[in-house]
């Protein structure tokens, strides 16, 4: 077998080949008039008028030898089959074929269409020029790429190869279509926010730092858009809702990934109840219509397959109901010191739950004890309220949220937003002060928003969504990186 060096220095042969018969091997443009599932669609009718068609496409596959040739080409809509005769194209077309073509180049051919004797639809090749000559090989047919990583790294080698890798992509745009139309039915104004800032808020998570040159300054990549959302609702708007990319320096695993598409949305005069409705409503919409499923096989933190039913009525359970069934804890009753207590006893290092605050101690008991046992789509609400800085504020200690869970995963988080600057500003300084304490996903007490909050915002109710993680729900796929273009990895060496 010819290592990939030598199967190079071949096609560059070829190439200098097609350059030396005065063939540009990298042409501009093409004269494809029709794609290959436009040729299908009509293809009757194309047969019936034998019109003359050019069409285009990268060759997937050679077959054949001596006078007739067969290829498959692939345009990113369809596969399709052409002939090559020598007795119907000239001898020099013919041959500059043989001599010149390989599996991966992009080619353009015209001809009449016709039906094989064994029921195949083709196009008779009257006359072919070359787009694009490649130099490196696609993956072996049969097989494609085996390695996870490598297909991380080489995506566009997956998307050749793998035709399910192919629509999974198409199904990802069509679901981001469908949540703008959504949202684009409800009035809300699409937006664009900062990515870089000069501090992050709007969650609690740690930052990716960087450094401005030109203002000598230190910025962070953002880790949500509430903030900016809230501001902007402050100007007036009735709705604002923005999908973009977040960053959030923490850890990996096939739930997680530091660089992630946000959906966030917000709008005026709506109460957390509307906010639920909507969701329920907008995924439901997407599962059953965009997608056309009502029951998804999803993977579990733990790896095991469950069956998800979206055809249900979605419950809403309190964290703290939770917490009372799955640890045996009252979080309107236990003290910070026995929290650090029970917070170890589900795993916590103790060096890490002694400088961690109280609710995101609760936080993570919930997620070790509670949080894995929801399957079905399930509506959490009413966490500690120092874990939700940003959002109302009930008279019990809790604060008026909720999470939607699956399979144990969260999906959304929504709020009745908070709008009151005094007890903002009091629960971001407690958040500051945990942050000195050491919690490092502690937010900041950030001065510009207060000021926003001072000047008036409208009641209002919030929502966040990571778009990857739906996805991979919705196409039942066990790692976030399967539906992500180009997910973070480690160089290769």
């Amino acid at each position: 077998m010819s290592s990939i060096e030598e199967i190079r220095n071949v096609r560059i042969e070829k190439l200098n080949l097609l350059k030396k018969k005065g063939i540009n091997p990298y042409s501009a443009e093409s004269k494809r008039e029709i794609s290959l599932k436009e040729v299908i669609d009509n293809f009757d009718e194309l047969e019936k008028k034998k019109e003359s068609k050019w069409i285009s496409g990268r060759i997937m596959s050679i077959r054949g030898q001596g006078a007739i040739v067969f290829i498959t080409l692939f345009d990113g809509t369809a596969n399709f089959q052409a002939l090559f005769k020598k007795d119907v194209l000239s001898d020099e077309k013919f041959e500059l074929f043989n001599q010149t073509v390989d599996i991966g180049d992009f080619v353009e051919v015209y001809g009449t269409f016709f039906v094989t004797k064994r029921g195949e639809k083709t196009i008779e090749t009257t006359d072919w020029n070359m787009l694009t000559k490649t130099l490196l090989p696609l993956p072996e047919k049969w097989h494609g790429l085996q390695d996870i990583e490598e297909i991380y790294r080489s995506r566009y080698l997956d998307l050749v190869m793998d035709s399910e890798a192919h629509e999974l992509f198409i199904t990802r745009a069509k679901i981001v279509k469908a949540i703008r139309e959504y949202l684009d039915n409800k009035n809300l104004l699409e937006v664009e926010t900062p990515i870089l800032q000069n501090q992050a808020g709007g969650a609690m998570a740690k930052v990716f730092e960087t450094y401005h040159n030109d203002y000598a300054m230190d910025m962070v990549l953002r880790i949500a858009l509430e903030l900016e959302h809230k501001k902007i609702m402050a100007g007036g708007y009735q709705g604002v809702y923005e999908i973009g990319k977040c960053f959030r320096n923490e850890g990996s695993d096939p739930t997680h990934i530091q660089e992630f598409t946000m959906l966030e949305w917000y709008a005026a005069y709506k109460s957390l109840k509307d906010n639920i409705a909507w969701t329920e409503e907008m995924i439901k919409h997407i599962a059953f219509k965009i997608i056309g499923k009502k029951i998804y096989k999803v993977w579990d933190k733990d790896g095991n397959d469950v069956e998800v039913n979206f055809d249900t009525e979605w419950p809403r359970v309190k964290f703290g109901d939770l917490l009372k069934e799955n640890a045996k804890i009252d979080i309107s009753k236990i003290s910070s010191e026995e929290v650090k207590t029970e917070a170890i006893k589900w795993g916590m290092p103790k060096d890490e739950a002694e400088k961690t605050g109280k609710a995101n101690l609760l936080d993570f008991i919930y997620k070790k004890s509670s949080r894995h046992k929801i399957i079905n789509p399930t509506f959490v609400t009413n966490f500690p309220g120092e874990l939700k800085p940003l959002a109302q504020q009930n008279l019990d200690g809790t604060a008026n949220v909720a999470q939607l869970v699956i399979a144990g995963s969260e999906i959304t988080n929504q709020y009745a937003e908070l709008v009151d600057p005094i007890l903002e500003r009091e629960l971001l300084m407690a958040q500051a002060k945990a942050k000195e304490e050491g919690d490092e996903e502690a937010m900041e007490v950030d001065e510009s928003f207060l000021s926003a909050m001072e000047h008036g915002m409208p009641p209002m109710t919030g929502f966040g969504m990571g778009i990857d993680r739906l996805t991979a729900i919705l196409t039942e796929r066990k790692n976030l990186r399967d539906v992500i273009f180009f997910p973070i990895m480690k160089p290769k060496n």
